[in-house]
């Protein structure tokens, strides 16, 4: 099993996640045609197309993956802000934190997450050849924690440091840098967040959704895996990752 970025971060997020039987898409925030290459143009092996929340850049290409007969699972409140067309496609499957459920041989249970979004959502994802994934991405924080996790892709948007420096200088607005902090995850945040729950199985660490302006991959990437002592990779398009399970 591997994951493949196809995009992560302001300008379209998606991530896929197959062997040669099957694959699960993660966010539609990139058009269709570039998942068709990942995926061999085979679009009957896809079990399903999850998707966290609203905002264009995770759900932006929602209706163009539904017409590929794709089905998408998302919450009713992000169904309901995605639009009318989506919200009566047959290929609309509702999820809700807490409730889990499976698409072919993934099982997948929703949580919650905090995002300035209508009914934002987390996945955590186990299947028998990756293991247990925690997925959470665009949220401040975390309410839950997890044991027995074998993969982890987290949100690590901003370096606060950075944000305030660029503030002082006048390169970014008050207002934006608001948003950030009220509903976007922060590498010290992250942090916490990994040491918080069990890491003892866990055998890679994926940052995503990094701010180009307010972050710096390299550091990141280095404090999280000094921190925690797990292989920690910053996402990019085309960086595909071994998600077996050992």
């Amino acid at each position: 099993m591997k994951l493949t970025v196809i995009g992560s971060g302001s300008t379209g997020n998606c991530y896929v996640l197959q062997d040669r039987a099957e694959a699960l898409v993660i966010e539609a925030g990139v058009p269709t045609r570039d998942i068709l290459p990942v995926i061999g143009h085979d679009v009957r092996k896809v079990s399903c197309c999850l998707v966290s929340h609203e905002h264009g850049d995770h759900a932006g290409h929602v209706k163009d993956v539904m017409d590929y007969c794709i089905p998408v699972r998302m919450s009713a409140g992000t169904a309901k802000s995605v639009g009318e067309t989506v919200e009566n496609s047959p290929f609309l499957r509702l999820c809700r934190a807490g409730e889990q459920f499976s698409e072919g041989r993934f099982q997948v249970l929703p949580f919650s997450t905090e995002h300035d979004a209508a009914e934002p959502l987390g996945f955590l994802i186990s299947h028998p050849e990756t293991g247990v994934i925690l997925f959470a991405t665009d949220t401040y924080y975390l309410r839950n924690t997890f044991a027995g996790l074998n993969h982890i892709m987290i949100e690590c948007n901003y370096i606060e440091t950075v944000l305030r420096g660029r503030m002082d200088r006048g390169e970014l607005l008050e207002a934006v840098a608001k948003r950030a902090h009220t509903s976007h995850m922060d590498l010290e945040t992250c942090v916490k967040t990994l040491k918080a729950n069990d890491l003892s199985a866990v055998t890679d660490i994926l940052l995503i959704h990094l701010s180009r302006g307010n972050g710096d991959p390299k550091a990141m990437v280095r404090r999280v895996a000094e921190t925690t002592g797990r292989p920690t990779y910053a996402a990019r398009k085309g960086l595909t990752l071994d998600y077996s399970k050992l």
